[in-house]
């Protein structure tokens, strides 16, 4: 019997540190909208490799106050939403970015076909998502990139979501309108016309990751996990085309057709190591300074957190930029 006991002892102690499964941690993110933006997103939770990083993931479409709140109430682990968590930080909300994703804003400016260039676009009415969301702010980066004068020369008004624009688009009720892939592709069909994208003027951290500081402190292994799938996320779909398709088509109920153009259109954007660049990031502060009407000095380590992120590209292999 005592022989029976220290076997049964001994297995258990085997088990415990070796052979037993460990229970993935559960995370929660957020996304304005299951989208090329926010693809990374999609791959990492479509291909396993958040349960590569035992991670039990759960990505929610939810909006940028709604997700902002969330976070600092600790309901959300994470977001991707990287300019607004910005902004956010420096209003003064613990919470603050760790990497980025995408090098450049994937947004597009479609008018109606009479506009031939985006000159033409002042005194005219744009349709954005919602003040403030990364739509709003990429196209107010590119009328600015063409000497146009966002807050004065174009009249701005919030639509919702890329259908809805797109609808105001058709009704001519306004006469250009920022959507991102695959609603350009739909919009070109429809006979209107692209005049700009984002990614061919400027580039600057984009989509990335935000959370809260109280996630960074305590757990900040978690947050590395996190990263890690996101970078073989976005390595996926710089590698291959077709599976990468395959989750836009499933993931974002897109069209087989719209979701080829859309990687055809803006796949290079998504960078391979999750950098966030300083001069890109100094970009986002500025613009964001303008937004928020900030007058003061906002440094880097206000907004960001570069520490985790150097641990996770180090694990991978990686040299950051």
């Amino acid at each position: 019997m005592k022989r029976i006991y220290i076997f049964i002892f001994c297995s258990f102690l085997f088990f415990s540190s070796t052979g037993a499964p460990q229970a993935a941690d559960k995370v929660r993110l957020t996304v304005t909208n299951p989208n090329m933006s926010f693809l990374s997103a999609g791959v990492a939770l479509k291909k396993g490799f958040f349960k590569e990083e035992g991670l039990e993931a759960e990505v929610i479409r939810m909006s940028v106050p709604t997700t902002l709140m969330a976070i600092t109430t600790g309901e959300i682990d994470y977001t991707l939403v990287f300019g607004s968590v910005i902004r956010a930080a420096m209003r003064g909300l613990p919470v603050k970015v760790v990497a980025s994703f995408l090098d450049s804003s994937t947004h597009a400016l479609i008018a109606r076909p009479e506009f031939k260039s985006v000159q033409e676009l002042k005194s005219k009415t744009l349709g954005i998502e919602s003040y403030g969301a990364t739509s709003d702010v990429a196209a107010r980066l590119m009328f600015k990139h063409f000497n146009i004068d966002p807050e004065k020369e174009i009249k701005i008004i919030a639509l919702g979501p890329d259908r809805a624009r797109l609808a105001a688009l058709k009704e001519k009720l306004v006469d250009v309108i920022v959507v991102t892939p695959p609603a350009d592709s739909e919009a070109k069909k429809m006979g209107f016309t692209v005049l700009a994208r984002a990614f061919e003027l400027f580039s600057f951290p984009f989509i990335g990751l935000g959370t809260s500081v109280k996630k960074i402190k305590e757990r900040p292994d978690e947050v590395k996990r996190v990263i890690k799938a996101m970078i073989k996320a976005n390595r996926f779909i710089r590698e291959d085309r077709e599976g990468t398709i395959k989750v836009l088509v499933e993931w974002g109920k897109v069209e087989p057709e719209h979701a080829a153009a859309s990687y055809d259109s803006i796949s290079k954007v998504f960078n391979l190591d999750a950098s966030m660049p300083k001069d890109g990031l100094l970009r986002v502060i500025e613009q964001a300074k303008r937004e928020t009407k900030i007058n003061r000095e906002v440094s880097l380590n206000e907004v960001a957190d570069y520490t985790i992120l150097r641990e996770a590209q180090k694990e991978l292999g990686i040299k950051g930029r």
